[in-house]
């Protein structure tokens, strides 16, 4: 895979093919037909992505992910709703800090960081308060890599009668969601994770009837969904100027989605990157922070090593040397660091990585050679 150097193992911003990048350098007009063309189409492969043509909507905005998380909880929670957050993480607290700002009564619920929340938490807690009329969760938390269960949790939401908000910054493209048969009321991504297009462009999939109640709900003009899809509907244009460079890296990088083998192909490409990590870095005695079984392939959370010598900043900037950069940890209780295994990088960029990490930490003397030295998998490193 050509990709270009260094090697971005986030989640994202994250490392993008030639193509992508290339399709950047064409400057559009943003109320010419061309460009409305291409957001038109973008909308439209999204969906298909989602099977939600028929039951949703695609609602565009500018910005980052959380930009779109923003305006999905601004537009379709009521000022008098109340939304139950799901926590097991920052990108958790961060919306309830979102309701919070926009005034938005909620409540929380959290687990440790290590722990998934359950249907059977959900179904407790809504029976607990009547109350509640939305439910907000964090498909794939990536302050740590967590998966949680959202079509066991979507269905006990539907059961109660209420309306379920799905944050799906880093999973959506990768891991599998039905609208068919997951019911939700907004699922929120963006252009710059597991779609492998460039950051700055936020969308909603709203499911139709709720978008269509949610008129005058917002606080914001330049975050109001309601509005965007209308001015959409009615002129083929973005309300405001749009990233239009963004747009067509996307619409770029979905072809390739497509050539690929979309969702499937894409998956299975991830989950080979991170075992191959997985791998590699058992070798190097360096333990991930979840259990495989609730372990997204999206990114990983690595403690790091019990050794004086060991600094993040010291560490981030070797490896970077090399080629590949990391990310720090979000974890309040445990010193940890994590590594994306999303992007235009296959198990072979992730064994060539896991040589750099233990490359690096020989060189800080927080591992040390065994044997005939460092192999090609870095297996016979051991931690001091």
């Amino acid at each position: 895979m050509t990709t270009a150097e260094p090697i971005l193992l986030t989640p994202g911003p994250l490392t993008t093919s030639n193509r992508t990048r290339q399709a950047m350098m064409v400057d559009w007009g943003s109320w010419d037909d061309r460009f409305n063309a291409l957001t038109a189409s973008v909308c439209s492969q999204l969906l298909a992505i989602l099977h939600g043509t028929d039951s949703h909507h695609c609602v565009p905005l500018q910005g980052s992910g959380t930009f779109a998380v923003e305006a999905a909880i601004g537009t379709l929670v009521p000022r008098n709703g109340k939304v139950l957050v799901l926590i097991n993480g920052a990108y958790g607290k961060r919306l309830a800090k979102i309701c919070e700002v926009l005034g938005r009564d909620f409540s929380t619920f959290e687990t440790a960081e290590d722990q998934p929340t359950t249907a059977a938490d959900v179904d407790r807690l809504l029976r607990a308060d009547t109350a509640i009329t939305h439910v907000a969760l964090i498909h794939c938390e990536t302050s740590t890599g967590i998966l949680n269960p959202l079509p066991e949790i979507a269905q006990v939401v539907k059961d109660h009668g209420k309306r379920l908000i799905i944050d799906a910054m880093s999973s959506f493209g990768a891991l599998p969601i039905d609208a068919r048969e997951v019911p939700f009321d907004a699922l929120i991504a963006a252009s710059g994770k597991c779609l492998e297009g460039v950051p700055g462009m936020g969308f909603v999939f709203a499911e139709k009837q709720a978008l269509a109640a949610a008129q005058g709900n917002c606080h914001s003009l330049a975050m109001d969904l309601f509005d965007q899809h209308s001015y959409m509907v009615k002129t083929g244009q973005w309300r405001f100027t749009p990233p239009t460079h963004v747009v067509a890296a996307l619409h770029e990088a979905l072809l390739q989605y497509a050539e690929e083998g979309g969702l499937p192909a894409r998956h299975q490409r991830y989950a080979d990157n991170c075992q191959a990590l997985l791998d590699g870095m058992a070798a190097l005695g360096l333990r991930s922070f979840l259990p495989a079984e609730i372990q997204a392939p999206i990114i990983v959370t690595f403690h790091a090593p019990q050794d004086a010598r060991y600094q993040f900043k010291d560490f981030y900037e070797r490896v970077k040397a090399k080629g590949f950069i990391l990310y720090p940890g979000k974890l309040t209780q445990v010193e940890t660091f994590r590594v994306g295994c999303i992007g235009h990088v296959d198990a072979t960029g992730m064994q060539a990585a896991v040589t750099a990490i233990a490359q690096t930490l020989q060189d800080m003397h927080v591992l040390e050679p065994a044997g005939a030295g460092l192999s090609a998998i870095t297996g016979d490193a051991v931690l001091l």
